[in-house]
């Protein structure tokens, strides 16, 4: 069978997390198997659509990668086409008119729940040949079959069977003309030539009944997937009001596109005790044998591993394109400071996400720091004020500001005066970032920059001396 797979999303809002997923087990397995994904609209929702959704989700697939094969397919574009299938049921005897009106029907609901009986439409219009009543616009609803229960094949769930006396006959168009969600669905898979339905498990239900339309029009079922859910990390679902759902908070948040693919991957699949793909790998090895049919929890601290790994062997040119926009968020101008370039190369072994290199390397990109009270306390101390005040001196005199210069500058006056380098990096690091964590203290000065590493030390030599100026001055008992 040829692969064609769909990722059909509602504009109502962003991108989820678990849409994301859907869509990129159809783009991986239509890769996998050199057939084309397809991107398909749901837009008849006109109440709860909006073009600017619509742009969002395009947009934010983008964003991952997950180009579709062929323009994007607007639902509510072939409206015409559904009304002539559904009047093509019609005149086949698989469809009917009903005239129930809204009140009928929630009275008719009404006594089915006082007979303790599951609410569904009872087919009082199937085999009317009555005179319409006036005055009511009926709709079209199916004539679902009175006999065969519907067994759904699914590569997950097995073989799934509904008893056709739980489905009622569904509405194909409503009494304005516009179709519904089953009929839509439908056609649009068997016009677009859609072979694998791979889509979340709670349309698992739906099944049943688009089965039963795809019989009555002649058309060859496509093979089916229902995938299960993802859940919240204490196991409850998800709600979708929660920005932790939304697919493009992990860029905003400073994650790798290529690190939340090859996470959510591996919620719902795997292959062997791997856990870190690139996109290709993704590609090579994903298939229906590594799905599990078991819901998923999220798991942050799994993600921000996968990040890391994903940031240690991503191109230098991705991770400056994300620290551009990390750094810019917080307040800061990338062109003052050194080359993002060499920012990212000493962060990425250490980092977790982008938004953590550029919290870190604040103080490279800023023209004054805040001193970290805490460490300034324990580390720049009066005791330090002549070995400081020394490499100051030396670092001055340095030639060509590079990390190798620095390292045997400080690396000499160290030996001069007789102590260990540690003794002079802590004091240099608090001095020039503020805090106790940075890169290495020659790229640190190197990044900091010698007219910025020189004010800083300055400004260090000024708190010592008005400790000790303070110390000197306190009543002696």
């Amino acid at each position: 069978m040829s692969v064609r797979t769909r990722f059909a999303p509602s504009p109502t809002g962003v991108l989820h997390l678990g849409g994301l997923r859907t869509a990129l087990y159809n783009w991986l397995y239509s890769r996998r198997h050199g057939g084309e994904f397809l991107l398909r609209i749901e837009d008849t929702d006109r109440q709860r659509s909006s073009p600017e959704h619509i742009r969002t989700l395009v947009e934010a697939l983008q964003r991952f990668g997950l180009d579709p094969d062929e323009e994007p397919l607007l639902q509510s574009s072939r409206v015409e086409r559904h009304r002539e299938v559904a009047n093509q049921l019609l005149e086949s005897g698989f469809a009917y008119h009903c005239y129930c009106t809204p009140d009928e029907l929630a009275a008719m609901r009404e006594e089915q729940r006082a007979r303790g009986e599951v609410p569904r439409y009872d087919g009082r219009w199937r085999d009317n040949t009555g005179p319409p009543p006036a005055g009511v616009k009926p709709v079209i609803r199916f004539r679902r079959p009175d006999t065969e229960d519907v067994v759904v094949e699914d590569w997950l769930h097995g073989d799934v069977r509904y008893l056709n006396s739980q489905l009622d006959d569904l509405v194909l168009l409503r009494a304005d003309g516009s179709p519904t969600y089953h009929l839509s669905c439908v056609v649009d898979d068997e016009d677009m030539g859609v072979r694998q339905v791979i889509r979340g498990d709670d349309h698992l239900n739906n099944t049943p009944r688009q089965l039963q339309l795809i019989q009555a029009l002649g058309w060859t079922p496509p093979e089916y997937c229902h995938l299960p859910l993802l859940l919240a990390p204490d196991g409850r679902k998800l709600s979708k009001r929660d920005e932790a759902t939304d697919a493009l908070h992990y860029l905003r948040a400073g994650y790798l596109p290529d690190a939340v693919l090859n996470y959510l991957a591996r919620l719902g699949w795997s292959h062997g005790d791997q856990e870190v793909f690139t996109i290709e790998e993704l590609i090579s090895r994903f298939g229906r044998e590594g799905l599990g049919a078991s819901a998923s929890r999220l798991d942050p601290d799994k993600l921000n591993w996968i990040n890391q790994q994903h940031m240690k062997t991503a191109a230098v040119e991705v991770l400056c394109e994300g620290l551009e926009t990390q750094l810019e968020d917080i307040g800061l101008n990338p062109a003052d400071g050194p080359p993002l370039e060499e920012v990212a190369e000493a962060w990425r072994e250490r980092a977790e996400t982008l938004a953590g290199v550029a919290e870190a390397a604040r103080w490279a990109f800023s023209h004054e720091i805040e001193l970290d009270e805490k460490a300034a306390r324990k580390v720049l101390r009066p005791v330090v004020r002549e070995p400081l005040g020394a490499v100051r001196a030396a670092l001055a005199g340095v030639a060509a500001w590079t990390a190798a210069d620095i390292h045997a500058c400080i690396a000499e006056t160290a030996e001069t005066l007789g102590i260990g380098f540690g003794k002079l990096g802590q004091p240099l690091r608090v001095a020039v970032t503020g805090g106790g964590v940075s890169p290495p203290i020659d790229i640190t000065l190197y990044l900091a920059g010698r007219v910025r590493t020189l004010e800083r030390l300055d400004a260090a030599l000024g708190y010592i001396d008005a400790r000790i100026a303070t110390a000197g001055s306190a009543p002696q008992g």
